[in-house]
């Protein structure tokens, strides 16, 4: 094992990533554009949850108040009332989902549409006989109770999670994809000539995308939290050294993608195949809570579900690497086990 080899071909792939300013800019930018949206979307305390119709109502001059509907359903904030001219028009966004609920505008009696097949609807359902109850009814047989502790928005909760899903794509994509590339384009043909080995190449490969993730999204995480003001209950050394191993873990795993193989389009698909259920499955962008059995013991073979999971203790919750340990012992488990595999498959030019 030569280290200057090794340290060459490190440079080498830093000043290729660095130079290509469409691919750099974008593993920055793609990021912070999702946060920013979200930041955006989630910046009111009342936003609108369900959308309900209401006809006949001319749109232009729909005036709240005036409406002949329960005055709750006026004056709830995750409501929003949508104006239609005719049932028909109604009638059809209703269908295809797009409304949740519809109400017709007149007379004593509240005549409502909902669609069978619309979870929504059937909760709005619930909502609309509620508002024509006595509260004095809900007084006397039910006790309201604010939940105590620091609560957690739901864009702190994301954050680690888009910046998990950004690693994880470049990691599979910078280093399987690149490397296919390579062996069909007889970059590693040429390489195989030269004194360096496969394990020097494939731990430079593994160094300098291991670098450059973990460069980007440090960079990404403070200039998302200068303008968002992120929430962190733990510490940042903490963060940085499950980010180490998550992201080791995920280069590892394209290490194994990139150790075969000469078709870019077939790794392209096999790449995707791997990333969207991986995606789904750990908690990027909604909890598994209440689901199956068997959807949660798929996640915890994907190693971005312990990855975010070790990631959102420490950041939202103020845990410590002893109560993440478990989580980092599966990840460098992981990461051993990819890169073993991946050493041990690797070729030059099949």
């Amino acid at each position: 094992m030569n280290f200057k080899r090794m340290w060459a071909l490190f440079v080498a792939r830093n000043f290729e990533f660095i130079r290509d300013r469409a691919g750099f800019g974008w593993n920055i930018l793609f990021p912070f554009l999702i946060v920013a949206g979200f930041g955006v979307m989630f910046s009111s305390d009342s936003r609108s949850e369900f959308k309900v119709g209401v006809f006949p109502v001319v749109p232009d001059q729909m005036v709240v108040t005036d409406l002949e509907i329960p005055e709750r359903l006026k004056t709830y904030d995750y409501i929003k009332i949508v104006p239609f001219e005719t049932y028909d028009a109604a009638v059809d966004k209703l269908l295809h989902h797009k409304i949740d609920m519809l109400l017709k505008n007149s007379g004593p009696k509240l005549h409502y549409w909902i669609n069978a097949s619309s979870p929504k609807g059937a909760v709005l359902e619930k909502v609309v006989k509620e508002s024509v109850i006595s509260e004095d009814m809900f007084a006397e047989r039910m006790v309201k109770q604010q939940v105590k502790g620091k609560q957690i928005r739901y864009i702190d909760w994301l954050f680690p999670g888009i910046l998990g899903m950004n690693i994880m794509f470049s990691s599979l994509f910078g280093v399987g994809y690149v490397i296919v590339r390579y062996r069909r384009s007889g970059v590693l043909k040429r390489l195989k000539a030269t004194p360096v080995t496969a394990f020097e190449y494939l731990t430079a490969q593994l160094a300098s995308r291991v670098w450059i993730m973990l460069c980007t999204s440090f960079l990404v995480w403070f200039g998302c939290d200068l303008l968002f003001d992120f929430q962190m209950e733990g510490s940042y050394l903490d963060a940085a050294v499950i980010f180490l191993a998550g992201t080791l873990c995920l280069v590892s795993l394209g290490l194994i993608l990139a150790c075969r193989g000469t078709n870019e389009e077939l790794t392209n698909g096999i790449i995707n195949f791997i990333c969207w259920p991986m995606m789904f499955l750990s908690e990027v962008w909604f909890s598994l809570e209440g689901a199956s059995e068997w959807v949660k013991s798929i996640a915890r073979v994907l190693p971005l579900t312990h990855f975010l999971s070790a990631v959102r203790k420490i950041v939202n919750d103020g845990a410590t690497l002893a109560d993440v340990s478990s989580e980092l012992a599966i990840l460098l488990v992981m990461s051993v086990v990819f890169l073993t595999i991946g050493s041990l498959l690797f070729s030059w030019t099949k």
